[in-house]
């Protein structure tokens, strides 16, 4: 619970510019991708001394160990073997052709290996094996007339886009037969070898889908203990964000920048682990002890998170009053050096090793309950109790990260009910495969329609550039980088365009300076693998590392293969630069798809989100049982909501300043959404250790306004859409309403009128977004 807000204004901080983060968009080649009114601030002595230690600064070896230990990295080796090993296998005998054939569909295949549960990865990659063997046939003997394969490039551009309507993973599948397409639309194969060169291609796709399949097999919850550690890394880069609100030399506005970015963040780790635990039948149904250990450390690690983002405080008052005290910076320390102790946990689940806590918080907490109070005994003019709360809040985080530490202690044997009471289903979403959802999304209202036309046109002008102005012995990378650059939002192709052609000229630098520096072709071939190893390591984390390393080795490879590297760097960077030119050109003209069209949408379920988060609280201080599911669910929406807008915002912050529509009050709105649902939570997470509480008749008076402004914001929202009704209050029983309120139930309602008032803020900046 929070101390007394001082109601006079609520300053949002606004002019957030944060930096857009790259998508998980592939595209690969081979040889041949966050105050009010502060009170009068006073001075007090500095407390000396700390027993908190500084964290130490996150060094260049953890970073490398993080980045070795993760999912990404065990990527790239597999897909470097799977693609790298049948030339070099079949190169011995003189097969290298063949050996080639194999690594395309294996390097196909590789782009729908995303991670995911198991059975979604083997059915995308059967259906995939499936695609490129026939766009193989296809492609093979449409490349012998122009005109048949320029119409195979705009039909097949067109009907793989559209895969978009069905998910992340069956856009994957579209990406590696237009892949295909493209690698074999200028590769010569007389009729008699199509069939041969496809059957290979095919092939190959299998031995990367056995290959993946026998990893699983073999290490078959090792996926998901990576993804929970990944999880709790960006958990604790937020803690680490919050720490920086109580150092008085920090920027608020830049912290809520940033606070907002790794919320992103930290959404993608979840979702990412709820489709690992709950779409995969051998961590769900069978009840094993890593699969409890890993679902319970799951549902430990969420309500860690929500134990984090419930701390909200009126730092700026925080800092007006307590700054020159000392405590402020102690609570920092302490909460940095929780932030490292996630860090260091992350790296042991990754690891798959033991973790022993080094630190004993005891000795740390007591510290600062001695400090506040030596505060309060100089200064008894003035309220500490914001400060007994803040050290109540910090007991509560140590708790729980104790309860996230028992995750390497396999002796402890946590309760199975709660795992019984989860509704794994209801926390993830199911993706439709039916014709009727390809059909509907045949209109021009359809994002991903007008996207589709889109890739259709500009790959045709690809085409027709690569075949009559910039014919070469690669012009079908003009075809690739036209394709992929080309994203569904303009921001997005924006982005991946610069950072494409800037990987490329770095990529062809680095090329040519190891093939100029390095004569040895042991060591070439040593740096080959690792540029491949770190190409694909890097396509989903860094597109513009990505890029760097996969023009670099396509430099080497060629120069393997006795090409000119340094025709084969200028080939590629005029290719990239024309392609780039191409797909920005057509995302800015034709049917653009700019994101302050869509964040209205966003917006409005953000609202609703928040609005069934705050009619839970409402049934909580009423008096009734919260029903575990509908909160939790509740909770996961405000969550996943709030995230999408945020990085829908940070999407329209890099579009052309004439798109850019009140971007100053979209982020007052996303800060004060940030700030009603930290609230809710921490007025949630109290009622559940104390449930015992008299919701008074101001306090019912509150919350009904506070929802009815929620409510209001909606309907401003979604106009055409049905009203949204006022949700009903539940009464409190008769014999709490008429119990004497004590300390703890004025707070309640003081924070109460708080959410009421940032209720109506909302109100207000919703009607300015409109206006």
């Amino acid at each position: 619970m929070l101390a007394k807000m001082n109601e006079s204004v609520i300053v949002v901080h606004s002019a957030l510019s944060a930096e857009h983060r790259a998508g998980n968009t592939l595209e690969l080649v081979f040889c041949i991708q966050l105050h009010s009114g502060a009170p009068n601030a006073f001075t007090l002595p500095r407390y000396s001394g700390s027993a908190v230690r500084p964290r130490p600064m996150t060094n260049a070896t953890r970073q490398i160990q993080y980045f070795l230990l993760s999912q990404d990295f065990s990527d790239g080796v597999r897909i470097t073997l799977a693609v790298l090993l049948p030339p070099l296998l079949l190169g011995q005998i003189g097969q290298l052709d063949t050996g080639i054939s194999l690594s395309i569909g294996a390097l196909c295949i590789s782009l729908i290996d995303s991670p995911g549960p198991v059975k979604h990865k083997r059915n995308g990659m059967l259906y995939g094996n499936l695609a490129i063997f026939l766009v193989a046939m296809l492609t093979g003997f449409a490349r012998l007339s122009p005109w048949t394969m320029g119409l195979e490039v705009l039909v097949l551009s067109f009907i793989f886009t559209m895969f978009n309507v069905y998910g992340n993973r069956a856009a994957a599948l579209g990406s590696a037969a237009l892949l295909i397409m493209i690698l074999n639309m200028d590769r010569p194969l007389t009729p008699p070898q199509v069939l041969t060169h496809s059957l290979l291609t095919l092939l190959g796709g299998i031995w990367y889908m056995a290959l993946g399949l026998l990893i699983f097999r073999v290490w078959p919850y090792r996926p998901a203990q990576l993804a929970i550690g990944e999880c709790v890394h960006a958990i604790a880069q937020f803690l680490r964000i919050k720490a920086s609100f109580y150092h008085a030399h920090t920027d608020l506005n830049r912290s809520y920048r940033q606070l907002v970015a790794q919320q992103v963040v930290v959404n993608e780790k979840q979702e990412a682990v709820r489709e690992l635990l709950f779409k995969t039948r051998q961590i769900v149904r069978e009840s094993t002890p890593e699969s409890r250990r890993l679902l319970l450390t799951f549902v430990d690690v969420v309500d860690l998170y929500e134990h984090i983002t419930a701390t909200y405080y009126d730092y700026a008052a925080l800092r007006a009053q307590f700054q020159n005290t000392g405590v402020l910076t102690e609570v920092g320390r302490l909460i940095e050096q929780l932030a490292e102790e996630m860090d260091t946990i992350s790296l042991a689940m990754q690891a798959n090793r033991g973790f022993h806590a080094a630190p004993n918080y005891s000795q740390q907490l007591e510290h600062l309950q001695a400090h506040i109070e030596a505060v309060g005994r100089q200064h008894p003019e003035v309220r500490t109790l914001v400060l007994k709360k803040l050290l109540i809040s910090l007991r509560n985080l140590v708790q729980r990260l104790e309860d996230v530490i028992g995750y390497f202690n396999t002796q402890t044997h946590k309760p199975t009910r709660r795992t019984a009471e989860v509704e794994y289903g209801r926390f993830v979403s199911h993706q439709d495969y039916g014709i009727g959802v390809l059909r509907s999304n045949l209109t021009f209202k359809s994002a991903i329609f007008r996207h589709a036309v889109r890739v259709l046109l500009a790959s045709g002008v690809a085409f027709l550039i690569a075949k009559l102005v910039f014919a070469g012995n690669h012009s079908y990378w003009i075809v690739m980088t036209t394709i992929y650059m080309l994203k569904p939002a303009f921001s997005l192709t924006k982005q991946r365009n610069y950072q494409r052609i800037i990987g490329t000229l770095l990529g062809g630098f680095l090329g040519v300076l190891l093939l100029v520096g390095i004569t040895s072709q042991t060591l070439q071939f040593v740096f080959l693998l690792l540029l491949m190893v770190l190409a694909f390591s890097f396509q989903r984390r860094h597109y513009l590392t990505y890029v760097t390393f996969i023009t670099s080795f396509v430099v080497v490879m060629l120069s393997f293969l006795g090409g000119s590297y340094l025709a084969v760097a200028q080939e590629r960077v005029l290719d990239t630069v024309v392609g780039c030119f191409i797909a920005l050109t057509a995302g800015y003209l034709l049917f653009p798809n700019w994101e302050s069209e869509q964040l209205r949408d966003y917006m409005a379920r953000v609202l609703s989100a928040n609005r069934r988060y705050l009619q839970q609280l409402a049934e909580s201080l009423a008096g009734h049982p919260p029903d575990f599911i509908h909160y939790r669910l509740a909770r996961k929406d405000v969550y996943v909501s709030s995230a999408n807008l945020a990085a829908a915002f940070q999407r329209m912050l890099s579009e052309p300043k004439s798109k850019q529509q009140r971007s100053e009050d979209v982020h007052q709105f996303v800060v004060l959404n940030h700030i009603l649902s930290s609230n809710i939570a921490t007025l949630s997470a109290a009622l559940r250790a104390q449930p015992s509480r008299a919701l008074s008749a101001e306090g019912q008076r509150a919350l009904r306004r506070a929802l009815s402004a929620l409510t209001t914001s909606l309907q401003k929202l979604t106009p055409a859409a049905s009203p949204e009704p006022v949700p009903a209050l539940p009464a409190a029983p008769a014999a709490q309403a008429e119990k004497p309120p004590t300390a703890d139930d004025r707070q309640v309602l003081e924070q109460l009128e708080f959410i009421q008032k940032v209720s109506g803020d909302i109100s207000r900046v919703t009607e300015a977004v409109l206006a």
